[in-house]
């Protein structure tokens, strides 16, 4: 039976002590607490998990490994904020490609107003209430542009589609794609060399990656809530086989997706550079779900 919580808060001092306690080494305490003031222990937790003790059957234990320093999980922090700076952008590119993409397509197949007619998208497809919330976020947007349209034309908040996707989340993006017909797919996923269905999940698994680094979540070791679809391609495959439900996978997906739009090497480079010495120590790496022999990927060379 789930028991009552019960711990109290604790200032930063007796945070502090009680980390001290339980064994980690703080060489500067001033520091230290101006680190946890400004971070939180709460959020530092989820970086030295790695470094507590753990009993026989593998449980973690409340005291840290000998040894462990404030300052290292400080550097797993740091790390970790950089790769969601580095993720994010990448994500931000994929982005702005898709959208283009689907604008193109949809603007020459269908017309500008050709996302307001529901015969235009899959059957199954909630096409009414898609379109009323989009029309609704258009309607809050304080975008220069969408202002001048509003001024200027009729059927506001009916924007064409090329003014309508630069309003749209990623999240609302990824569902426009999986409710157009399947030859719309095709065409758009051809863009990035990849089956339609692929691209839709792999859309919707960025999402969700986009939505963890947005709030500044731990992405370093995350085990992925939703996975994306496997690669068959042989690149993909043996001898150098990542998981898909780790960080790296996502790494790969993105300097994939890059590569197809044309962009992505100095990227590449950075994360080649952000992952280099943390892949060195194989807890990291493996928490990743990088194999050992990662370098030598067919998307990383």
């Amino acid at each position: 039976m789930p028991e009552q919580y019960k711990k109290p808060a604790l200032t930063f001092e007796q945070q502090l002590s009680h980390l001290q306690n339980r064994g980690l080494v703080i060489n500067d305490q001033a520091d230290a607490l101006l680190k946890l003031s400004a971070i939180s222990y709460y959020r530092l937790s989820g970086y030295w998990f790695p470094f507590r003790l753990r009993d026989k059957n593998g449980q973690p234990e409340n005291h840290f490994i000998a040894g462990t320093g404030f300052d290292q999980v400080l550097e797993l922090y740091e790390f970790d904020r950089h790769l969601r700076a580095l993720v994010m952008d990448a994500i931000e590119r994929v982005e702005v490609a898709v959208r283009t993409r689907i604008t193109y397509h949809m603007g020459h197949t269908y017309g500008a107003f050709g996302h307001t007619v529901a015969a235009n998208f899959h059957p199954k497809f909630d096409h009414f209430n898609w379109l009323k919330k989009l029309e609704m976020e258009a309607s809050r947007s304080s975008d220069q542009f969408v202002r001048h349209y509003k001024e200027r034309y009729n059927g506001f908040p009916t924007l064409p589609v090329w003014m309508l996707t630069e309003v749209m989340s990623f999240g609302a993006l990824s569902f426009f794609y999986k409710g157009l017909k399947n030859p719309d797919k095709r065409a758009v996923a051809a863009y990035f060399n990849l089956h339609p269905k692929r691209l839709g999940d792999w859309l919707h698994t960025l999402t969700y990656v986009r939505n963890v680094c947005a709030h500044h979540s731990r992405l370093w070791n995350r085990e992925l809530a939703i996975r994306p679809d496997k690669a068959k391609e042989p690149e993909w495959q043996p001898p150098v086989t990542p998981r898909n439900d780790r960080p790296f996978y996502i790494l790969l997906m993105l300097r994939y997706l890059l590569r197809q739009s044309g962009n992505g090497d100095e990227w590449a480079v950075q994360i080649d550079r952000l992952l280099t010495p943390i892949t060195q120590t194989n807890t990291y790496r493996l928490a990743m779900g990088i194999p050992e022999d990662w370098k030598d990927h067919p998307l990383w060379k």
